[in-house]
């Protein structure tokens, strides 16, 4: 049995059941996916506590309610292509690679990029695309997506990320400077429908401009 199995088990029980996430395909991916190998050397013993974790650069892994509880929030059926927005570790990126069909991720720090590619890699993940560029700008190239994951807050919603959301998509944010709240929001045609969900604390979406 894998090193970590036992603290998977509890962290799912404990920090996501226990608190009310009840999408299946989230739990099981959540007991799946192990967080320790997106997690530096030096705090892979916390890898399953309930916090976010330095990975270098400034930023952090969220913890892990936060990432299944975004997860959820999406309401995702499996067949869909998501834009996440900061791959960060790619502990998230690898959540949504198991859920859904494609995931596009872009980084603006490029080691951070490289070193989630060569850990998702190595788990053998092949549905997940690539770019180290300007979170705010989206990837336009392949939208529109069903689902947009940003795990980073700007002070506003950056438009370029709603224009690309599919008629009927979903996308959620952290949005806001000191306090921040995380939004849902929902497209119907040229409409955007928005909905805060709960107060979280994110690092700041990163922008060239």
């Amino acid at each position: 049995m894998e090193e970590f199995a036992q603290e998977r088990e509890k962290m799912v029980e404990e920090q996501i059941i226990a608190r009310g996430v009840k999408d299946k395909k989230v739990i099981e991916v959540m007991k799946k996916v192990p967080r320790h190998l997106f997690v530096p050397e030096e705090y892979r013993e916390f890898s399953y506590e309930d916090e976010p974790l330095p990975i270098g650069e400034g930023q952090t892994i969220s913890q892990p309610y936060i990432v299944a509880y975004m997860t959820e929030v999406l309401q995702l059926s499996g067949d869909e292509k998501v834009l996440e927005i900061g791959t960060g570790s790619g502990y998230q990126t690898a959540i949504l690679s198991e859920i859904v069909k494609e995931v596009y991720t872009v980084e603006i720090i490029a080691s951070l990029s490289e070193r989630a590619q060569k850990v998702l890699k190595k788990l053998g993940y092949e549905n997940i695309y690539f770019k180290i560029g300007d979170g705010t700008y989206g990837w336009p190239e392949y939208s529109p997506y069903d689902a947009i994951l940003v795990t980073a807050a700007p002070s506003k919603i950056p438009k370029p990320l709603q224009n690309q959301l599919e008629d009927g998509g979903r996308m959620v944010i952290p949005v806001g400077s000191f306090f921040q709240e995380l939004v849902l929001i929902t497209r119907e045609k040229h409409k955007f429908k928005k909905k805060k969900l709960i107060p979280v604390r994110f690092v700041p979406l990163i922008s060239t401009h």
